[in-house]
This record gives structure tokens, sequence and C-alpha cells, in this order.
């Protein structure tokens, strides 16, 4: 495990771009870093490309240009710059170790030595640094044999990393959720119940963040039902339910081979308490996408019963939108268990029809303008839903 196998990420022609550039300044100074050297070594897909060098910022920006490779300072003051070749971004850090920290943000200063810049990162399976040959190197001890027995294990001493960085402590869960096996690391998880209410000081934006992702996980309730028990999940969400219906409606996704979908399962976390829920979607300072959708689904009344007809779920989902209506029905069908399958279904395959009358069509008859047309609408309107979006332009403005 100690040599990784050729990785089209690590042979393709941007890639060897940009490592020649830094070799032609100082041979052997770069190598590959953390998620996809971990990735790769637990056959999970590698997205993002992370290259660890000896060279300053300043050296690399000057390799790259020489090469004819875009730079871009996205994170200079802490060594890293993003670098596209070919129009494929790799992010290129200086191995740095800290010098101060306050728990959100460190300061840093530049090394060259790839032991030191090691103890700082967060999990000794994230410390794993591959050459461009594939040799891979462990300077922390225990990242090849964390790899190789799927375990999330803290560099060095958990308290300290974490100190450095309270949202180690989400990374922790999140990371098992994705990539671990069995139990969580002790060790580990007493430092993050006992360092918890560091969280506090994190921003809203980076929690958010990191739930999603955790929640994105095929199965992630052996890191949630750790968080809970740790009390790491009253910290940051107090107002949460429980995690009953979250482990009913991940066993009915792995049941129906249903796509995770980290919306809904936070969603099941406050399940009918619209108050909650505008509140930790505004606390959390979600996009108004994220926050449309849990609001709505939350305090929605649309009456929703298995069994429903096929013309009564077009009904409803005309009136309140396939998305809602599938994210109320899948979490009812986790919680009663009843046959909501073929309505699920049928509901994401509906198209929603657009209303085949308009008010210049109305106009046009010497409707009046002005709540006239709208009253007028609304009555075509309900005629053509209880047709069940048979009637046509023709039909509904007979009805005039």
């Amino acid at each position: 495990m100690n040599r990784l196998a050729p990785q089209p990420w690590m042979t393709s022609p941007a890639a060897r771009r940009v490592m020649d550039a830094l070799d032609a300044t100082r041979p052997g100074s770069a190598r590959f870093v953390g998620g996809c050297v971990r990735n790769a070594l637990l056959g999970e897909p590698v997205a993002d490309i992370d290259i660890a060098t000896q060279l300053t910022p300043d050296r690399v920006e000057q390799a790259m240009h020489k090469a004819g490779v875009a730079v871009h300072p996205t994170g200079v003051e802490h060594g890293t710059l993003t670098v596209v070749a070919d129009r494929q971004p790799f992010e290129v850090t200086t191995l740095r170790r800290d010098v101060t920290t306050d728990g959100r943000r460190a300061t840093v200063a530049f090394t060259d030595d790839w032991a030191e810049d090691a103890q700082r990162r967060d999990f000794r399976m994230n410390a794993l640094y591959a050459a461009r040959d594939g040799e891979v190197f462990d300077p922390s001890g225990g990242g090849l044999d964390d790899i190789a027995h799927r375990r999330i294990i803290f560099v060095g001493a958990p308290e300290t990393r974490i100190r450095e960085d309270y949202l180690r402590i989400l990374r922790f869960f999140r990371f098992h959720a994705w990539y671990g096996r069995g139990d969580p690391d002790a060790a580990g998880l007493a430092a993050c119940s006992k360092l918890k209410s560091g969280l506090d000081d994190i921003s809203a934006e980076r929690i958010w963040m990191e739930t999603k992702k955790l929640l994105a996980a095929r199965d992630p309730l052996a890191a949630m039902q750790a968080m809970h028990a740790s009390s790491v999940f009253s910290q940051i969400f107090p107002q949460a339910r429980g995690l009953d219906l979250l482990t009913s409606l991940v066993a009915l996704e792995l049941g129906q081979n249903i796509a995770p979908d980290p919306m809904v399962r936070f969603l099941s976390l406050f399940w009918k308490d619209a108050r909650a829920v505008h509140a930790i979607a505004n606390q959390l300072k979600m996009s108004n996408e994220e926050r449309q959708r849990l609001n709505w689904a939350a305090k929605d009344d649309t009456p929703i019963r298995a069994g429903m007809s096929a013309q009564d779920m077009r009904r409803s989902v005309y009136e309140i939108g396939a998305g809602v209506f599938r994210d109320r029905v899948l979490l009812q069908w986790a919680g009663d268990g009843a046959a909501w399958a073929q309505i699920y279904a049928d509901a994401g395959e509906w198209e929603r029809p657009v209303m085949p009358v308009s008010g210049d069509d109305l106009l046009e008859r010497n409707v009046t303008e002005g709540p006239a047309i709208g009253e007028a609408l609304r009555r075509l309107e309900s005629a053509w839903i209880d047709s069940d979006f048979t009637l046509d332009k023709q039909a509904l403005l007979a009805l005039l």
C-alpha cells in the first residue's frame, strides 16, 4: 500500500505540466497530498487535486509563469495558490507549520520539512503524500494503517488538533461517516465531547457546510449517533427532536435505493416543527433556495395520505410542487412505513402542466380588467384542476 498504481489524475497532461514546472525549479519538491491520495488508496472517487511543495509561494508563481500555467492567489497568506493547467485547477500549497492559532484561523510559517507539515494536518489518513511515481509517504506513521482499517484518528494529540480549529470536531464525524468503519476512535470522540463548546465560535456557514457533507454520506447513522451520545449534536442543534426519524429515513433510502438527500435528512431532525426549522435555517445562513425548501415542507398542510388516488396526487403536486410533495412523502413514508412507493415515484415522473388560459385570453373576450380577471382565472383554474387537467383552452373559455 506504500505505492499507488498510476492514477489518471496523476498522469494527466495537466498534472504533468504542473509537476514538471515545480520539479524544474527544485527536483522532488512537490507531492500530491490529502484527499486525492486518501481516496485513491481507499478506492473512492477523486475530485480535487492538492499538491504540497517545498517551494515558497513566490517561487511557485515564478515556476508556473515560466511554464505558461495560470496562477490565482486564492490563499497566498497561508501559502496556497490555485494553478490552472489545461482548464484543470490544482491547489498548490507550500509546506507550513502553525505559529499561532485561535481555534478558527492560524498564522503560519513556511518550512521544507514534510514531517512538520504533516503534524499540522487534522487526521493521519489526510497526512499522506504521494510522489508523482506513486510512492506514498506517511510522516505521521499511522496514515496507511488507518487507511487499511478505515479509522479516523487525529494526528498527534486530538485536543491539540481541535484547539487549532474547532471545526475539526465536525470533520471528525463527517470523515467517519464517509470513510470510517466500526466505532469512532475513542480518544478522538472524548476530545470532541470535551471541547464541543468551541463550536460556538465557528461561523454558521462553516457549520452548515460540514453538516451537509456529513448528511450526504451513504449511511451517516453511526457518526450521527456518536455525535448525539457525545452531546456534540445538541451543542449545535439544541432544537432537534432526536434521530429516530433520521434512522428510519436512512433505512428506507438504503432499502429502496433512494439517493441520499442531505436536505431531507436535515429536515427529519426537526420534522413538522415549522418554528424550529425557520429559526435554524436563518441561524445557519442558508441560501434562499435551501431556506425556502425546508420552510415550505415543514409548514405545508396540503392533505397527503397513503393510498391517495393518482388524481389527488396530481392535484397536490400542482398546488405545492413536486419537490415539496416528495420531501413530505419521503418523511411520512419513513415515519409510518405505509405504502408510499408508487406515489413517490409517480410524483417524480409527472410533469406539472401550465394553465392553458391567461389573462390576455380573458381580455380578448371582454372580461373587465382588474379583479374580475383574477376571479375568472381562479374559477377556470379550479375547474381545470377538477377535470384532472384535461380541459383544453377552448373548453375552459366556453365556461365563461
